[in-house]
Formats: structure tokens, sequence, C-alpha cells
């Protein structure tokens, strides 16, 4: 066959497939459209009935919740809500925080004085004991019968000087009868004296014994915080024992050293001369829990001149035992008081281009700055000078948006919970954790 009859059959076939795919997309396109109109109609319908939480949160927005929240972002009125508190007068400490390491009063190793089986331990272990308290006993025989021999001798050296003396009297008697000659009489009376010396040395002898019997008894030296036992019953003890019995801490009084800068030295040697208690707080580690209340006992006799610090000595009563040696402890030292000084809330002093200022409520319920000079602080309270009078209205909360001359609502904490009972969604928001300033900041 010619290739031109093979041309135009293969023309014919693409023309029929072609029209057979038009008359099939015709007949599926009507059934396309259908789906997506119904389709289209069914999300118009949702839209609808159900806005968006967008558009929700928007009314909510511009819905105010007792007006809170239009105020809150310059709505209608445009006022800012804050938090005041009034200027006083009132006293102010002036104090010095450091790190303090307690030390026991007095500390005693109880050792033997003697050699001897411990018999008994008369004590618990970490109770407070007194000065005499018996703390143990060591066996007393070997020392008893010491004490029974020197007391035998000197009974004996007794006996024979009474009767040297006797011999002594009877010999002047015949020496003035010239019955004896001289010399008799002398070498008794130096008899005499010699068994005198003999029995000094007896009756000596006899008070060591005794003593060394009282060691058996191995009583407190001191009044404290007895330790753990450093011997057990039975063993052998001896005065050349490195750990002893048992040690002994005076922890009633208990002392504190710490530092503090040397420019507090001449308020410090102040308060001392003149008699002036200062006042020594000790604080748990956290600085949360006062633990103790001290006073200032001495100073140190030299400042450190790797730190230009002088170290203190306080004594504490610690009759609750709060305090143990060498515990670590926060101080705070109080200098003076400052009475009857203007003071603000900490939290109401600023720091800007100006220096440190406060915003200042006027009777209008507008705003004013007010440069203050800071002082010392003392319980969230500082001591201020400046152009403010006592029961003046400072702002203490929500100073982020103020601006000089703007207005402002007071409010309370009660008013601010009040203004969100009725909010939709309190219920959970009250059970969640409250989100940081920096995440609500940045949410707003």
């Amino acid at each position: 066959m010619h290739p031109f009859h093979h041309l135009s059959l293969d023309c014919r076939s693409s023309e029929l497939a072609s029209v057979a795919r038009r008359a099939q997309l015709g007949r599926t396109l009507p059934w396309v459209l259908a789906i997506v109109l119904v389709a289209g109609g069914g999300g118009l319908w949702w839209y609808k009935s159900h806005p968006s939480a967008s558009a929700v949160g928007a009314s909510t927005t511009s819905t105010p919740a007792g007006g809170a929240g239009t105020r809150r972002f310059g709505g209608v009125n445009n006022a800012q809500p804050v938090s005041i508190e009034l200027v006083r007068r009132q006293d102010i400490r002036v104090t010095v925080n450091a790190i303090g390491n307690i030390l026991a009063s007095n500390t005693a190793t109880v050792r033997a004085q003697v050699s001897g089986v411990l018999q008994s331990l008369n004590f618990r272990e970490g109770e407070q004991v007194k000065t005499g308290q018996l703390i143990a006993q060591i066996d007393p025989r070997a020392l008893q019968a010491s004490v029974n021999q020197a007391e035998g001798s000197l009974a004996r050296d007794q006996a024979q000087l009474d009767n040297a003396r006797i011999d002594l009297s009877r010999y002047r008697d015949l020496l003035a009868k010239d019955a004896i000659p001289k010399q008799q009489l002398d070498t008794q009376s130096a008899l005499v004296r010699q068994l005198e010396g003999t029995l000094k040395v007896d009756q000596a002898t006899v008070e060591s014994t005794r003593l060394q019997l009282s060691y058996a008894r191995v009583t407190a030296p001191i009044s404290g915080r007895i330790g753990l036992k450093q011997a057990d019953l039975g063993n052998v003890v001896q005065p050349g024992d490195a750990n002893g019995i048992v040690s002994i801490t005076q922890t009633r009084p208990i002392a504190m050293v710490f530092a503090v800068p040397a420019a507090h030295l001449p308020g410090i040697n102040a308060g001392l001369k003149a008699n002036q208690p200062m006042e020594v707080q000790a604080w748990d580690r956290t600085g949360k829990k006062q633990l103790a209340l001290g006073r200032v006992a001495s100073i140190d006799n030299a400042i450190d001149p790797t730190t230009d610090t002088i170290k203190i000595k306080a004594l504490f009563a610690n009759a609750d035992d709060a305090l143990f040696p060498n515990q670590s402890v926060s101080v705070t030292l109080q200098l003076a008081t400052l009475s009857q000084v203007l003071a603000v809330p900490q939290a109401a002093v600023l720091r800007g281009a100006q220096g440190f200022y406060v915003y200042l409520v006027n009777p209008d319920n507008s705003v004013s700055t007010k440069v203050v000079k800071p002082g010392t602080v003392d319980g969230g309270w500082m001591a201020v000078q400046g152009e403010l009078q006592s029961g003046d209205k400072v702002v203490i909360d929500g100073t982020d948006r103020l601006r000089e001359g703007a207005k402002v609502e007071v409010i309370t904490a009660d008013a601010k919970l009040g203004a969100n009972v009725g909010a939709p969604g309190n219920a959970a928001k009250r059970n969640r954790p409250r989100a940081s300033a920096p995440a609500a900041s940045a949410a707003r």
C-alpha cells in the first residue's frame, strides 16, 4: 500500500480518539460542577453558623468585661489601671549583709586522766550536759588500794612522830636534872623533825592518791552539747588517747564570726564604745527563715588587707539550739536606725534618663514624675529624698505604659479579682499556671 494511505488512516484514528475524549468530558463536566457547587454551599453554611476563633477573640477584646479590658489598652476613657501606695514616714534600719560561720564558744575533749577499764557511760549522745555532771566511770579498785596504802603509811609515821615527841619531852626534863647529856636531847629533837617531814610526805601521798581516785569519775569540764562517744564499755582508756571519751561544745551561748567591709568600722567602733547593742540576725542560706537573733560582742584587731574587711564576732543565746558549730548562715548586721524618714515602696522607684523617679498620682487622677534620691532599703521600703510629702500617692504597679500627665484609675487586688470573675473561661484560667511576664507581653 502506498505510504500516503497509511498517513491518512492514522489521521482519521487520531480525530476519532479526540472526538471520543470530548464526548466523555462533556458527560463528566456537569457532575464535577455539581459537586463543587454542593461543597461550596456547605462550606458557606458552616462559616455562617460557626464564627472563627479570631472573630471571637476580636469580639472579646472589643467587648469590655466590666470595662477593665478597654481601659487597659486605651479604650473609651483611656485610663490606665494602676496600684498605689501612700508615702509615709517611718524608721529605716541601716544594715549590712554578709556570710557568717558558727563557732562554739568553747570546745572540750573529755579524756581519761587515769588508766583503767571503762565501766559505764552516763550520757546520751547529743544531749546538753552541765559542768560537773558525771560522764563516765573508770574501774576505781586499783586506785582505791593505792589510797589505802598511802593512808596506812601516814598512820604509821604519825604514831612514830607522836612517840618521838614524848621522848623529846622526857629528855628535856632529864637534862634539867643533869641526868643525860645535851647531845642526846639534840639527837631526839632531830628525830622529831625528821618524822614531821616524813609525815608531810605521807599526807601529800594520800592527797595524790585520793585525787587519782576522783579521776575515776569522769565529769563534764564545761556545759554544752555532748557529741558521739569515742570509747566503748570495757575498753581500757588512757590519758594519752587522741580522741578521748567524748567531746563537748558549748552552744549556749554560741558565737558567730563574719566579715564586713572596713568602711563600716568607724560606726561599729562607735557603737561598741558607747555600749550600744548592735543587732545581728542569722538567716538560713535561702534568706527566707530567721534562725536566731544576737548581738555584736567584739571585733578583730586588724583589717584583712587582701579583702579590705574586718572580722566581727557576735553571740547568740541559742536557747532552741537552732545554730550548730561550723554552720554557714546569712547575716544581717544592723548598724543604725534612721528615725522617721520619708519612705516609699521600693517597687515605686524607677530609673530613667533623668535619674531615679516615682510616678505621683495627682488629685485629678493624672500622674506626674518626681525625681527622688534613693537611700537605704529596709523590708521593701526605701528611704528617699525629693519633692514628696507624707500621704502622697505613688504608683507601685502598672508603670510600664505610663507617661507624664497620663490618666490613671486606681485599682486594688480585690478590684482586679472582681473584674475577672464574670469573664468567660475564667474558671479554666484560674486552674492554669500563670504565664510569665515576657510571654504575656509578647501575646499582647
